[in-house]
């Protein structure tokens, strides 16, 4: 039992991170981004959950394309 609570801790950790960051984004509450994405994926049949893919997949390309670094020493 303990790997279905570790499972669901990594998942609720790292997959809602994109969810987080739309809503900081837009400036609404994570919530509704969430809840947006589900009724959406429902609706119709799968898209939601594809674009929250690709967009997990587009913000991780940018954060390892646009790191910030403090100084120039940091090169």
């Amino acid at each position: 039992m303990s790997l279905f609570y570790n499972t669901l801790y990594y998942f609720q950790k790292r997959g809602f991170e994109v969810c987080r960051r739309i809503a900081e984004r837009l400036g609404i509450r994570a919530r509704v981004v969430r809840t947006t994405f589900i009724y959406l994926t429902f609706a119709t049949l799968g898209f939601g959950f594809a674009l929250y893919l690709f967009m997990a997949f587009w913000l991780k390309i940018k954060d390892l394309v646009y790191t910030k670094r403090t100084s120039v020493f940091d090169l």
